[in-house]
């Protein structure tokens, strides 16, 4: 496996990171037993939120915590398995219908802190995340009751999730008034078909040394041989609303596709190296239904890029036009 710093902090984490988001919800207890066992061989960085387990809606709680109550009952198991993994989670999203059972008050904080640490059987986080960017608190009471939770050593590190440019600088000039470390991490929908991030998102966390964390890296299993597998290959059902995506974008995919032919890769892998290339980014994460899948993607760590292979990427799936604001002014 292959590490890199997560950001400008001094941790080092494996380059893919595994995505807990269908356990509980499409992946039963022991299945998602068998994944962590897996991805103990290379890969340590074990991504969930408070809310995973079930339907992500503000009306359906039901379900919410269950990917953390299963990592917990798997570090339960022993065997070391905590010392081994890096353990990130998130808050913000409704976990309750109380006023309060949501978003990023001091006192919200507090609560989902250590009602994660109940669920997850262990006595601190290594990456407590926010998961959106909450505009009604200030940052001065975000930034006191992460740095409370450091104090304790119930947080090792914090990051951001979905957060803007601008929503990172501020962040990270009010953590600096403070002689508070900040923000280390940033998880952001980025993806081939997905590049909106590279306006402003990106260059704020290289500018303030804060590592990128991409989720959805196969834009909803677009990006892995979703063409191929629409033509009925590969045995799996396709589901109207993916066949609908694949015609949408039906020249790019025949483009992408038989790119990925030529250069003797899966799709699925060709997209993840595309990430990892960057510098920026620190791990992407994968969210494997089964260990054999997360196997498969170890295979991603070994495909090599040109640059002729990148600006034909970029023909295909072309991004924003570069950086804000030279991609739309001079």
């Amino acid at each position: 496996m292959q590490y890199a710093h997560l950001g400008r902090s001094g941790l080092k984490v494996g380059r893919l990171a595994l995505g807990t988001m269908n356990f509980g919800h499409v992946t039963d207890e022991a299945t998602s037993f068998e994944i962590m066992d897996a991805a103990l061989a290379g890969i340590d960085l074990i991504d969930t939120a408070d809310v995973y387990g079930g339907p992500q809606s503000p009306d359906m709680v039901r379900g919410y915590g269950l990917s953390e109550e299963i990592i917990g009952r798997w570090l339960a198991q022993g065997g070391g398995r905590r010392k081994q993994i890096v353990l990130a989670t998130k808050a913000y999203q409704p976990m309750g219908t109380g006023p309060n059972d949501k978003y990023l008050s001091a006192y919200r904080i507090r609560r989902a802190a250590e009602d994660s640490l109940r669920r997850l059987q262990t006595d601190h986080i290594d990456l407590y995340q926010m998961h959106h960017i909450d505009r009604s608190t200030p940052w001065e009471e975000i930034w006191q009751a992460m740095e409370q939770l450091v104090r304790e050593g119930k947080v090792i590190y914090v990051g951001s999730s979905n957060f803007a440019g601008w929503h990172i600088a501020t962040a990270q000039s009010t953590a600096a008034a403070r002689n508070f470390l900040g923000l280390v991490s940033e998880q952001s929908l980025y993806n081939l078909s997905a590049r909106t991030i590279e306006l402003e998102v990106i260059p704020a966390l290289r500018h303030y040394g804060l590592g990128l964390i991409p989720w959805s890296p196969l834009g909803g299993g677009l990006l892995g041989g979703a063409l191929h597998k629409a033509q009925g290959e590969g045995g799996r059902r396709v589901t109207p609303q993916a066949l609908a995506r694949v015609e949408r974008y039906r020249p790019q995919l025949e483009a992408y596709e038989a790119l990925c032919a030529e250069l003797g890769a899966q799709p699925a892998y060709v997209a993840l190296a595309w990430l990892l290339h960057n510098p920026v980014v620190t791990a992407t994460i994968v969210g494997p239904r089964t260990a054999a899948q997360l196997a498969t993607s170890r295979r991603a760590l070994d495909v090599t890029l040109s640059q002729d292979t990148l600006r034909k990427l970029d023909e295909i799936w072309p991004g924003p036009g570069g950086e804000a604001p030279e991609a739309y002014a001079w």
